[in-house]
């Protein structure tokens, strides 16, 4: 992921957040990425997929079919990219959607790329339509048309490109096109992950941060961390400096329910703007159903920041109901805000 992508987030402090942040790129964080599917936790249907059409590729002497990504932000898209590319042995580029702003951006990069290079364009659903158009003879012919002059004197040439792989990462696989969205022949979606699965990421992520963290503590940890490793090593920096300071170093249940308050996050991983969001629906639309650009507007808040950030989490969680009609607070809402509903 593109290191220059500006953030938006739903605390002061970054935790929730779409895309990569300056702490995302640190040492110790990147440190924690797996470099291989050995390392990789989670995701299992995703990974065995993965494995198989490698395995197939190297016996075959061939290169792998392009790859589409599609779930929430911090599942592991970027990653998964980094040991598809480890695996194969083949370098990785990394670009986003947003930084291909012209069809010259693009065309630089596909020229470049060797045979078997892996291409990795995260949030590719923002890809401008002009840019994209080059993207689908380069996908299917590895080709790239040119055209020179104008007019009567206008002419094309065809540009051979090697063979490389793509793989796309989207929030919104909706967006995409169809003619593009059809020419990836691997196509899988990453879900949140189990608190169990969390708690083995914390407890690795401790182990290489050298912090000690109790059964316990990695347990609460994994509670509030949204189904998301992003998150759950964000907020494991968070903890692990507060238990530095207030707990002897040791990361406890209790430094773990400490910290996070500090930060706003409740014992089910919800932020601030989750219970305004939640609170918004309820105070000011009696609990809906009412359509996410007046909750929006009532916020003062980007609706991309609701539906990318926001809402996939509420939504899993139960929180949040999306019906035709728009978007109301389910009944686990009013409970956990604790929060009597009108009759």
């Amino acid at each position: 992921m593109s290191d220059d992508i500006i953030s938006y987030s739903s605390d002061k402090k970054g935790i929730v957040t779409s895309k990569n942040i300056p702490e995302d790129i640190s040492p110790d964080i990147v440190s924690l990425r797996p470099t291989s599917f050995k390392e990789y936790i989670g995701q299992n249907d995703t990974v065995e997929t993965l494995k198989i059409a490698i395995q197939a590729a190297k016996m075959r002497n061939e290169s792998l079919d392009h790859i589409l990504l599609h779930g929430p932000p911090g599942l592991g898209k970027t990653t998964i990219s980094h040991i598809i590319a480890s695996e194969m042995e083949k370098n990785l580029i990394v670009t986003s959607g947003p930084a291909l702003e012209k069809g010259g951006d693009l065309i630089g990069i596909l020229t470049n790329l060797g045979d078997g290079d892996i291409f990795f364009i995260d949030e590719i659903h923002r890809i401008p339509k002009i840019v994209e158009e080059f993207l689908y003879p380069a996908m299917e012919d590895f080709a790239i048309d040119f055209i020179f002059d104008k007019g009567i004197h206008a002419r094309s040439h065809r540009y051979r490109l090697k063979q490389f792989v793509l793989i796309g990462a989207t929030t919104r696989v909706g967006l995409l096109s169809s003619p593009l969205r059809d020419r990836f022949g691997i196509f899988r979606t990453l879900d949140f992950y189990s608190v169990e699965q969390l708690v083995v990421i914390i407890k690795r992520s401790a182990a290489i941060f050298n912090t000690i963290i109790s059964e316990n503590g990695a347990l609460e940890l994994a509670k509030r961390s949204r189904g998301t490793p992003r998150i759950a090593n964000r907020l494991l920096k968070r903890v692990r400096d507060y238990s530095q300071v207030k707990s002897h170093g040791k990361v406890t249940k209790q430094s773990v329910q400490a910290a996070l308050e500090l930060e706003g996050i409740d014992g089910l991983g919800l932020t601030s703007l989750d219970r305004q969001y939640i609170k918004t629906i309820i105070d000011f639309y009696k609990g809906g159903p009412v359509g996410i650009e007046a909750i929006a507007a009532t916020l003062q808040e980007e609706t991309d920041t609701l539906v990318d950030v926001v809402e996939p989490f509420l939504l899993k969680m139960g929180m949040v109901l999306r019906t035709s009609s728009g978007r109301k607070a389910s009944e686990k809402a009013y409970h956990h805000l604790k929060i009597k509903p009108e009759l």
